[in-house]
């Protein structure tokens, strides 16, 4: 087997040191043409370090063996064409589920006190004229979680420690969990004040916050998106945002990343994140690790720390 590694996103640059000293690694994000590179060198590579995987891909890498995605999620790469040609996926979980449930905090917090107003007033000299308005605090509000997986769970655990009511939704109800469970995410949206989006990505999920569920939350309800910028049917949003059918919103996924639109660029009612959930140094050193790590098990024979398939 050879030991030919193609990378194929600036996401694994943190690790790209490590994979160089261990294999013989091209990038493929730096290829003027990606297509054509892949069609005169597709088959030389045995294993993949990165995500954004189609089928088309695989299909100009005859001998790929094994992709070690760098994130937790794997919807930008082709399952199901993996599992047909007895391709291994890897991914990174539990390393970011910190980075993750931190920052969702930290939006919450910045939306219900109007964080970014109140910093603008200051720096605008609007506080010699007067005080900011009061606003919201969190203590006693009800939050539901679409999605109580690591992350979900971490989310619920700070949230109960700011004296928060906890609800979930997900696919089935976990036994053992102390939280209320919901089937119907409209019914959970129904009974929260603040509605936490962890869910996976891909088309299962696609719009699966769409307006009737926006609608359920209310005029008095908040909006979290920490999942994928397709969970959230991004034009409803931006319609209730604007008709006052929901108080605000927190965004860190958008729908056509990294373009946002106008509307929600002038909402003072909008908490707006580049993406940066698991963006901190110490939770991407571990993902790059655990890229590595991934590949080494592949490369040796030995099982696979993180399979997905």
């Amino acid at each position: 087997m050879n030991n030919n590694v193609l990378i194929t996103s600036k996401m694994v640059k943190m690790c790209e040191p490590q994979l160089a000293e261990l294999y013989n690694i091209h990038r493929l994000y730096e290829q003027a043409d990606p297509g054509m590179f892949l069609a005169k060198n597709g088959d030389l590579f045995t294993a993949i370090a990165g995500a954004d995987v189609s089928e088309k891909m695989m299909e100009q890498m005859p001998n790929l063996k094994m992709i070690s995605s760098f994130g937790v999620g794997y919807d930008s790469i082709d399952i199901g064409a993996a599992k047909q040609r007895g391709i291994y996926v890897t991914n990174t979980p539990n390393v970011l589920t910190n980075a993750m449930a931190e920052i969702t905090i930290g939006l919450m917090i910045a939306l219900s006190r109007n964080l970014v107003a109140a910093d603008k007033f200051i720096r605008t000299g609007k506080w010699q004229q007067g005080n900011f308005p009061m606003q919201s605090e969190l203590t006693g509000k009800t939050i539901g979680i679409v999605g109580l997986g690591r992350i979900g769970k971490e989310i619920a655990l700070r949230a109960q420690a700011m004296r928060m009511r906890v609800l979930y939704c997900g696919r089935t109800q976990q036994i053992g969990q102390p939280y209320a469970y919901f089937s119907d995410v409209r019914e959970l949206a129904q009974k929260s004040d603040w509605l936490i989006v962890m869910t996976t990505g891909g088309e299962a999920t696609s719009h699966l916050i769409n307006a009737d569920v926006i609608k359920a939350l209310g005029p008095k309800g908040y909006l979290v998106n920490m999942a994928r910028g397709s969970v959230v049917d991004q034009d409803a949003l931006i319609e209730a945002l604007t008709n006052g059918e929901l108080a605000g919103a927190a965004l860190d996924v958008f729908t056509d990343e990294p373009h946002v639109p106008d509307a929600l660029l002038a909402m003072d009612n909008v908490v707006l994140s580049p993406h940066q959930g698991s963006a901190t140094h110490q939770t991407r050193a571990a993902m790059g690790a655990l890229v590595v790590a991934n590949l080494q098990a592949f490369f040796t024979g030995e099982p696979l720390l993180t399979r997905v398939v």
